[in-house]
């Protein structure tokens, strides 16, 4: 069996975000409930060692949120936590592995382009790299995600491009702003002993064949939902950006992602790393009504799935 936990389904800033006054993040404030964490995602195929799908900067939290990722309590130090792999190398993916430099062994798989980052701060050393090996993921080259002590988890992963951008800090780096770059956006195939298996593409900037060949069919695929619309931040007055020019398909559209996913027979649905601005995060939104009318689901924290 497969088991899923959602940690956090929103973008960037959370739900609410610290100095956002938009519909979502009021919302949120007086409803508790409506609050979300940024975008990751535990999986297990035994139900005791966890793989996390990037690391928030809001880890600490979920990881206290969630009680399969606690300590085990006949022990003074320990994490279930076995690893984390990286799809990204945006601050919402990685700024979390800082809150796990407490001494825990634990594995992190990445792109070169994305350890090379890591590599290049060096306040990513706080993590031991005897206890804490950066191991390089190659594309569409399925590989064992590994326990601490070397032995088989019981899941494999496959890393596969996608459309997409360099992270955003690089922008003003010689880096500079770059478009379907090998290795900067990244979906996973994690599949367990079980022969089940399910996608998360956490960004994407677009559905090309290849994609759409890839998903045809699935149980189940997380998919970037960060927008309703292009323009959506641009027209609130939130931001400059459009979602193309930040390397995100919109949910909605003739070539949004519902439009694209509609002809691929993929059993469940759910829509992760939602931002503030989109009004489908509302329950009682048309936005939210639309996409649950398509088959779609909007993937929050603390949610489980099991296939």
């Amino acid at each position: 069996m497969l088991s899923i936990v959602v940690l956090g389904g929103a973008a960037g800033g959370g739900v609410p975000q610290w100095n956002c006054n938009c519909a979502t993040c009021k919302a949120a404030r007086n409803d508790p409930d409506l609050a979300d964490g940024q975008a990751s995602i535990a999986v297990s195929a035994d139900g005791k060692n966890w793989f996390l799908v990037n690391a928030s900067p809001d880890i600490r939290q979920q990881i206290n949120d969630t009680w399969e990722l606690h300590p085990d309590e006949s022990e003074l130090r320990h994490s279930p936590i076995a690893g984390v792999i990286l799809t990204n190398g945006e601050v919402d993916a990685v700024a979390g592995l800082l809150s796990l430099r407490e001494g825990s062994p634990f594995g992190i798989w990445g792109h070169e382009r994305v350890l090379g980052l890591l590599d290049a701060n060096s306040i990513f050393n706080v993590l031991d790299r005897e206890k804490v090996p950066r191991r390089a993921i190659a594309i569409d080259e399925p590989f064992d995600l590994l326990l601490q002590d070397g032995t088989p988890s019981g899941l494999t992963a496959e890393a596969f491009e996608v459309p997409g951008k360099s992270a955003w800090y690089l922008e003003t780096t010689e880096h500079g702003h770059q478009r379907d770059v090998s290795g900067d956006t990244l979906g996973l195939k994690i599949t367990g002993s079980c022969g089940k298996s399910f996608f998360i593409v956490a960004a994407c900037a677009g559905m090309d064949d290849a994609l759409a060949d890839r998903l045809r069919g699935a149980d189940l695929v997380f998919f970037d939902g960060t927008l309703w619309t292009d323009d959506e931040i641009v027209t609130a007055g939130l931001g400059p950006k459009t979602g193309q020019r930040m390397g995100h398909m919109s949910m909605s559209g003739g070539d949004g992602v519902m439009a694209a996913f509609e002809p691929l027979d993929v059993k469940r649905k759910f829509f992760i790393h939602i931002n503030n601005s989109n009004p489908a995060h509302l329950p009682r939104a048309p936005e939210r009504v639309l996409l649950e009318n398509a088959g779609w689901d909007i993937a929050t924290q603390g949610q489980k799935v099991t296939l």
